[in-house]
């Protein structure tokens, strides 16, 4: 059984038709890259993963681990394990890093039936996924995300995905602002947490990202739909031949 099986997926937002009938079949242990041009619907399908209300699925259907990920709220959908790392990161203030970190985990370790980790135990394993993603010390004592550079944002990001160890990570451009010291930093935090019972859908415009998190398989979106599926040398076609070539295939 296939950790996520998209079946053609249709979905809307305000009334337009974005998506017109996505499939997509992700096993664990793998990493799968979605290319494509602007508007294509590659935010949208994220968006639709993880139960954003402003988008509307007007037909297919959407399981993870074998349950219907659709009948689902948002909350009930990270607690199954799906995780995003958004493109643009939100500030929270008033909430600092260590309280919205240990009330998210401590969150999916009860609705996993597990007790909540001890404060020694939660900030051993907070000062351990740091060192991960090479997360300041001194950011810990933040709002969440306030005051931080785009890098850091990005870099909590990934913390936050190795502190809550999702089965599905989607990681919606998070290329986006990076110079190429902080994207080594967060696709070696990426790769470090790949495990053979997890899997990720990494959403990019660009081939450089993939040259740090090597992709299992390419899909490009186009027009709502994923319109061609390869191994990794497609996203470097991709990057020579640039999208127009896909209507000459």
């Amino acid at each position: 059984m296939n950790l996520l099986e998209i079946k053609d997926l249709h979905a809307s937002i305000a009334g337009k038709e974005i998506l017109r009938g996505v499939n997509l079949s992700v096993e664990a242990g793998t990493v799968h890259a979605i290319m494509g041009p602007n508007g294509a619907g590659k935010s949208t399908l994220s968006a639709v993963l993880t139960g954003n209300p402003l988008y509307e699925v007007t037909a297919g259907e959407i399981y993870l681990r074998g349950k219907n990920l659709l009948t689902m709220p948002p909350e009930q959908r990270a607690r199954e394990g799906v995780f995003l790392s958004f493109q643009y990161p939100v500030e929270i203030p008033g909430v600092s890093m260590v309280n919205f970190m240990r009330t998210a985990l401590n969150e999916k370790r009860q609705y996993q039936g597990l007790q909540p980790l001890s404060s020694t135990e939660f900030l051993r394993l907070m000062r351990d996924k740091r060192k991960l993603v090479g997360l300041a010390d001194k950011l810990q004592n933040r709002s969440v995300n306030e005051g931080f550079s785009g890098g850091e944002k990005k870099k909590n990001e990934i913390f936050q995905m190795a502190m809550l160890e999702p089965c599905l990570s989607i990681l919606d451009e998070t290329d986006s602002g990076l110079d190429i010291d902080a994207l080594r930093i967060v696709a070696e935090g990426v790769n470090q947490l790949r495990t053979a019972d997890n899997a990720s859908i990494v959403i990019t415009h660009y081939q450089r990202l993939l040259d740090y998190i090597v992709p299992d398989y390419v899909h490009v979106l186009a027009d709502g739909q994923i319109v061609k599926t390869g191994g990794k040398e497609l996203a470097l076609e991709l990057e020579d031949k640039g999208y127009e070539w896909l209507s000459t295939q």
